[in-house]
């Protein structure tokens, strides 16, 4: 075979972002709840000063004609540094949805470099006098954009060699990116080429001594750095067809023992059918069933704090792994990737918001002294079915035991709200969150004007610019 030939990898993510298309109802209608849950949490995000602080174009003044907006901001700006406002804001909360697997992740991290490149191609379009893309072009990009990240992380662990998984946001906006610039199938493979050269940051800011606020834009650098391979590419820069497999200085050799990637099953739309909403609160995926629980015993422990000897918490092994923490907790970014932080907050205040992570929650002492009492262990059962692709279940059991030796009872939530299975029961809870978060920032009749444009066949045939056009404030 020529040692130029491009990596099948590549090449089948490629062609399947150009040419698939997509069928499943499911999936259409299951990216609609996903796109208005990221705006919400985006919207949210706005609240927060460390967030806000980001947000804007590189240099103070600049003007970017026909540029691309930033939901719930007066921002026009170039697609790149669109994509990471957008990217930022949507992940800063750890509130919007979530892919749970060998890797873990957020594809809709990806709505970035999806929106940011989709109204700045849609206002120059309509600048031209041309046919402007549309949003059932977003919700196409933003399903294949799923999969790509999602399929990916199904078989293949990049956190287990200190990489952290935006990578594949990387992987998966250069995709879509690249496929909505109009590149053909060689300039989508040379896009994907640069993100193995690229590599990932390490995960050192999710993880004690180094967690800190980086973890909460990583994800925007991600997808506005896939954006901007995309658009080199799309200019004619090169790209570099065994990026992964080449000898001794490919991904594979250096980075992967040598082995290549293993995958599941093929691209579809399997991963948006199957994606996991944070609904009623924010907190990392491995622990929203484990606050269920916490939230189940609130009336029976709360007024019972001090008469406390120990908490147990049984979980599966990828909370073990990321969110089993004790000793202090820094800051935000620290306590919310903690179990027993967000599972303390469920059994004193029943409640859990973005707010419980800041300091002036973070300084009630009943906190840590109940989380010194907690006992984590990993259940065997919950691992091998959090890994069941029939079942893809996130558990954790809570008890609670007391100095008189009584105990509560063992309060086991195997699937979170969010979850396919509880679909149904979540779609109103999505809404009512959507209506919240956006009234943080818009007028109440404004919010009710967005959510009819999700409600309705409108959505798919609307220009983009328009819908963005509804999510401005302008001063």
């Amino acid at each position: 075979m020529d040692d130029r030939t491009p990596d099948r990898e590549l090449v089948t993510i490629a062609q399947y972002v150009l040419d698939c298309e997509v069928n499943s109802e499911e999936a259409f209608q299951t990216a609609r709840l996903c796109l208005m849950d990221s705006l919400g949490c985006a919207v949210l995000a706005l609240r927060f000063s460390e967030c806000a602080k980001m947000l804007g174009p590189v240099v103070p003044g600049t003007i970017v004609p026909h540029g691309a907006r930033v939901p719930g901001t007066d921002c026009e700006l170039d697609p790149v540094t669109a994509a990471f406002n957008i990217g930022t804001l949507v992940r800063w909360l750890d509130f919007n949805d979530t892919w749970l697997a060998a890797e873990w992740g957020h594809p809709s991290d990806n709505l970035g470099a999806i929106l940011g490149v989709a109204d700045w191609m849609s206002r120059t379009q309509r600048a031209q006098g041309r046919d402007t893309l549309v949003m059932r072009d977003v919700l196409v990009a933003m399903i294949k954009a799923h999969e790509v990240q999602g399929v990916m992380a199904l078989e293949n662990s990049f956190n287990a060699r200190g990489l952290d998984h935006v990578i594949l946001v990387k992987l998966a906006s250069a995709a879509v990116s690249a496929g909505l610039l109009g590149c053909d199938e060689g300039q989508v493979v040379n896009a994907l080429s640069q993100v193995w050269c690229d590599l990932g940051p390490l995960r050192t800011y999710r993880h004690a001594p180094n967690t800190g606020s980086r973890k909460s834009w990583a994800a925007g650098d991600a997808t506005a750095r896939g954006v901007f391979l995309a658009l080199q590419t799309r200019r004619g820069e090169m790209g570099y067809p065994t990026a992964l497999s080449a000898p001794v200085w490919g991904f594979y050799d250096r980075l992967w023992n040598g082995d290549r990637f293993r995958f599941q099953r093929v691209y579809g739309s399997y991963v948006m059918e199957n994606v996991l909403f944070k609904v009623s609160f924010p907190a990392e995926f491995h622990a929203q069933t484990a606050v269920e629980a916490a939230f189940a015993l609130h009336n029976e422990v709360a007024p019972r704090l001090e008469a406390v000897e120990r908490v147990v918490i049984e979980t599966h092994e990828a909370a073990v792994k990321i969110i089993d923490k004790t000793g202090p907790l820094y800051n935000p970014a620290d306590r919310d990737h903690c179990l027993q932080y967000m599972v303390a907050i469920g059994l004193i205040f029943g409640d859990l918001t973005a707010d419980d992570y800041e300091e002036e929650r973070a300084g009630d002492a009943r906190i840590d002294l109940l989380r010194k009492k907690m006992v984590v262990t990993e259940n065997a059962r919950f691992t091998r079915d959090y890994h069941n692709p029939d079942k893809r279940s996130i558990a954790n059991t809570v008890q609670v035991f007391f100095k008189d030796g009584s105990a509560t009872e063992a309060v086991t939530v195997e699937y979170p709200i969010g979850h396919r299975r509880r679909r149904e029961e979540a779609a109103p809870l999505l809404v009512e969150k959507f209506v919240e978060n956006m009234t943080t920032r818009f007028e109440a009749q404004q919010v009710q004007d967005i959510l009819a444009v999700f409600e309705s066949s409108a959505l798919d045939t609307m220009p983009v610019w328009e819908f963005m056009d509804m999510l401005q404030v302008r001063k």
